[in-house]
């Protein structure tokens, strides 16, 4: 079996949950042979949103089936054929790998999202994506109110051969940022990855922390942060709407990592994400193991949603 191979099986089984919902439902939906017609795509236009597409995606969706023909023996087959390629139409140009620009060095990735989101396990996966391209990468353990964060990402280093740049709890988060900015420019590091905190509870409190931390790196390296990567909890649904807002207000996000899909049927919330938000996908995370966090490919995505090999 080939490494790629690998990676769609493990993709389709993390997706498992999602295309029990989405790829069941169009088999259930069209079963016996069941015409595409009006009523039937109104039907799968409610399944859509009830696997966390979104009204507009489900819309557009099921708009396109409408100009299609089914034979109506195998009108599942095809409709999940049909809708996986129009998935993929909408995940293409967001299906954009994060490529660290070697003339930034290093290359700073500020890492936000809410607590529980899995951020700093992100980061230290990451860390292991980065290495394996062997680049060198300091970590920075920003969240400082969170001991439990510094720990973990602590072990990350262990793991990954990577230097953690931390402080007391409740040190300034960017001060710190200041300083492993500066060492890792000494060490001539390529890549730079910041933790962050991400309480929502008082929003003003974090925008005035992340705003303060952005213009600090600025004053060693104007082109700073080169990525802010926002991270998304897959099974918070269309909640995750809400918190992209949130963080382009916050901050200039310009990528999304998605996680713990494999803990969800709500996988189609990517999909409802790409429509509205055009924001580059660079990560999805199926599973605990660092191998299941990869760069986002979307008909690869788009098959594993409706289950199809």
């Amino acid at each position: 079996m080939t490494e790629r191979a690998g990676w769609f099986g493990r993709l389709r089984q993390g997706l498992k949950r999602s295309s029990a919902r989405l790829g069941q439902g169009v088999a259930d939906l069209f079963a016996g042979g069941r015409r595409v017609d009006a009523e039937s795509l109104t039907a799968l236009e409610d399944l859509l949103i009830q696997a966390d597409l979104g009204v507009e995606t489900a819309r557009v969706l099921a708009a396109k089936l409408k100009t299609q023909r089914f034979d109506g023996a195998s009108a599942a087959d095809g409709v999940k054929a049909a809708l996986a390629s129009a998935i993929t139409e909408i995940l293409a140009p967001v299906a954009i790998p994060l490529i660290p620009d070697p003339t930034k060095k290093p290359f700073v990735v500020l890492v936000v999202g809410v607590n529980g989101s899995g951020k700093t396990t992100s980061i230290g996966k990451l860390a292991k994506h980065f290495r394996d391209q062997k680049k060198s990468v300091t970590l920075v353990a920003g969240d400082t109110f969170r001991a439990a964060a510094v720990e973990q990402l602590k072990i990350w280093g262990e793991r990954t051969k990577s230097p953690v740049v931390s402080r007391e709890q409740g040190a300034d988060a960017a001060g710190l940022a200041f300083d492993a900015l500066a060492e890792a420019k000494a060490r001539g590091d390529d890549i730079l990855l910041i933790d962050t905190a991400g309480r929502l509870q008082n929003k003003a409190d974090l925008m005035a922390e992340l705003t303060k931390l952005v213009r600090v790196l600025k004053r060693q390296d104007p082109s700073a942060p080169h990525e802010t990567l926002l991270v998304l909890d897959a099974t918070v649904g269309q909640n995750a709407h809400s918190q992209v807002e949130i963080f382009k207000q916050l901050v200039d996000v310009t990528g999304l990592a998605i996680t713990k899909l494999d803990g969800t049927a709500k996988g189609g919330v990517l999909v409802a994400l790409a429509e509205r938000f055009h924001l580059p996908v660079r990560f999805i995370g199926i599973g605990e193991a660092v191998d299941d966090f990869r760069p986002f490919e979307a008909d690869a995505f788009a098959k594993g949603l409706l289950g199809i090999d």
